[in-house]
This record gives C-alpha cells, sequence and structure tokens, in this order.
C-alpha cells in the first residue's frame, strides 16, 4: 500500500494499527520536521494542515531512535529535529489537563502521558509529554506559559497535578 493510497482511506483522525505493520525499511523521504513544528518537504514548508495530520498519523519511532513514516507495505525514514509534535492546546476537566496537538491528538495529562524535561537541540530543557507510537511533543511557547500561570511549586519545581500524577513544567534552582 502506497501512502497515497493510505491517505485516500484515513480521515484526519483515524490511527492506522501502525503497531501490527512491520514492513522492511524502503529508504528514506526528504522531509524534516523543524525544532519549530515546521514540516519541510524537499526543501519547501508543507502548508497544507490536513496533509501534515496525515503523514503524522502513520508516524512513529523505533528503537534505534529513528522516525518512520509506516504504511503496511513500506517504511520511510524521516528526520526530526528535536519532537515531532507540537501541543497547542490544554483545558482543566475536573480529571486533571486535556491536551492538544497541532494535528488533531487528545488525551489527559496523566501517568500515561506524564511530562518530563528534555534538552533541545540548543541544550535548553524543556518539557516533553508523550503521545502515541513512540512520539512526543514540545509545548508551544503560548501554551507553555499559560500553564506556568497555572503552576505550582513543589520541592524545587515548577509543575502541575494532572490525574493524580505531577507534571514539570521547570525547574527554579540548578540541580
Amino acid at each position: 500500500m502506497t501512502l497515497d493510497a493510505l491517505f485516500q482511506q484515513l480521515d484526519a483522525q483515524t490511527l492506522p494499527p501502525l503497531e501490527r505493520w512491520h514492513p522492511a525499511i524502503c529508504g528514506e523521504m526528504d522531509l524534516v520536521i523543524a525544532a519549530n513544528g515546521e514540516w519541510i518537504h524537499e526543501g519547501t514548508a508543507i502548508t497544507r494542515p490536513r496533509l501534515v495530520g496525515l503523514l503524522s498519523r502513520v508516524m512513529r519511532r523505533e528503537a534505534d531512535g529513528d522516525y518512520y513514516l509506516v504504511t503496511p507495505g513500506e517504511k520511510l525514514r524521516i528526520a526530526v529535529e528535536d519532537r515531532p509534535l507540537m501541543v497547542i492546546d490544554a483545558d482543566w476537566t475536573g480529571e486533571g489537563w486535556q491536551l492538544a496537538t497541532a494535528d488533531g491528538d487528545r488525551f489527559l495529562l496523566d501517568a500515561e502521558h506524564r511530562m518530563t524535561l528534555a534538552p533541545t537541540p540548543e541544550g535548553n530543557w524543556l518539557p516533553v509529554v508523550p503521545v502515541r507510537h513512540g512520539l512526543e511533543a514540545r509545548l508551544h511557547r503560548n501554551l507553555f506559559y499559560r500553564l506556568i500561570d497555572a503552576a505550582t511549586e513543589e520541592e524545587g519545581e515548577l509543575g502541575l497535578w494532572s490525574a493524580g500524577v505531577w507534571h514539570v513544567l521547570g525547574r527554579l534552582y540548578d540541580a
């Protein structure tokens, strides 16, 4: 199955069963997900949100640390400068913080989706949260500051309680 055929079968919200697809590596695609969240194919930014959403649905990170676009019949390695997904919104529910990525993922910030700190390519330690299939997301800068406003301090960290789990946004002091 080609990516074109898969796109015809999926809408922007459908998650295919990537965990069941294990084709051999077919090569590499000249696709870079920049640290700022921009998707660049053959040197040109992809400006169609629906296309980015569909591509993100067939992406996974494997044990070798590389990122791939996967269909039942092919697997293409792509480049990711930092994290492939971006969390752009959050809402408080009675249970905790509900997060949303730019690509349409929605999930509760909980033990399975626990926010931690990880270095950026520049060496700054900023929050990341696991989303699906080995993929992590950074917080968009506007959302980061919005969550900082809602944060509390616990043992030298700023963070949030969500679904009974502590989620760190930053450290107040060097460890």
